[in-house]
């Protein structure tokens, strides 16, 4: 599986180099076109630029707002609701701004994610390795760390929830009208977005019943290994209580 989908990614970065202009040099700025690329054809994850920092100051972020919490890693012009995974759309996005942040719209047929401090997360994913847990993937900054899981409902989420004693502010859940940074992005905080844990194909869907010996219909592209909300969230809840200030601060 891991060949396949190594000659899959080889194919769409011969495909799209004539596409990179030539101020996309060697310095890591291609590899944002090549990532977006990757989660919107390969993953089938909607894609969109974020708005990156100010051309005139480096420090702040490029969105009218001079305060800005997340500067350069959000989305403003193109919107949120224009994450796309047509691949022609996001090679013009990044050959128009090769520096631009990758975002991610999670919910709807999209990965949904819990994010919490690097700190508390690391102590999470060991506990949840020790269960046995198997997780999907885990994107990682240098102050937070997000793991993706599958799609849910705001219903569900809330649900979940209402039934916990305590749920830390630190903790944050990017939902239906939500989004991620995704690797090689450049961390609002400072440094650079990467994979604690990388993606990784699910293992085959089991017979149909209804069918014998057909397959359970696949989703188009490559189907990524995505744990439920429910699974993770109490040893994130417990990571994030056991945090300095009982969990309270949210830092982005």
């Amino acid at each position: 599986m891991r060949e396949i989908l190594g000659r899959r990614l080889q194919r769409l970065r011969d495909r799209f180099q004539s596409l990179r202009p030539d101020r996309v040099q060697s310095d890591g700025t291609s590899s944002l076109l090549e990532a977006a690329l990757t989660c919107a054809t390969t993953f089938q994850w909607p894609v969109l630029p974020g708005v990156g920092r100010s051309s005139t100051d480096g420090a702040r972020c490029a969105c009218p707002d001079p305060d800005c919490a997340v500067p350069g890693a959000h989305p403003f012009d193109p919107g949120l609701l224009a994450a796309s995974t047509d691949p022609r759309m996001v090679a013009w996005w990044w050959t128009n701004r090769p520096t631009a942040p990758v975002l991610m719209a999670t919910g709807g047929s999209a990965p949904c994610a819990v994010s919490l401090p690097a700190a508390a997360a690391a102590r999470a994913l060991v506990r949840l390795d020790a269960q046995g847990m198997r997780l999907g993937p885990v994107v990682a900054t240098p102050t937070r760390w997000a793991l993706l899981v599958a799609p849910y409902s705001l219903e569900r989420l809330g649900e979940l929830l209402y039934a916990k004693d305590h749920v830390p502010s630190s903790l944050r859940f990017h939902g239906e009208g939500g989004y991620l940074l995704l690797p090689p992005s450049a961390a609002s905080s400072g440094g650079q977005v990467r994979w604690e844990r990388e993606p990784r194909p699910a293992p085959p869907r089991p017979a149909d019943p209804k069918s014998p010996g057909a397959r359970a219909p696949q989703a188009s592209g490559t189907e990524l290994w995505l744990p439920d909300v429910e699974a993770v969230v109490d040893a994130l809840v417990e990571a994030s209580s056991g945090a300095p200030g009982g969990g309270s601060r949210l830092a982005y």
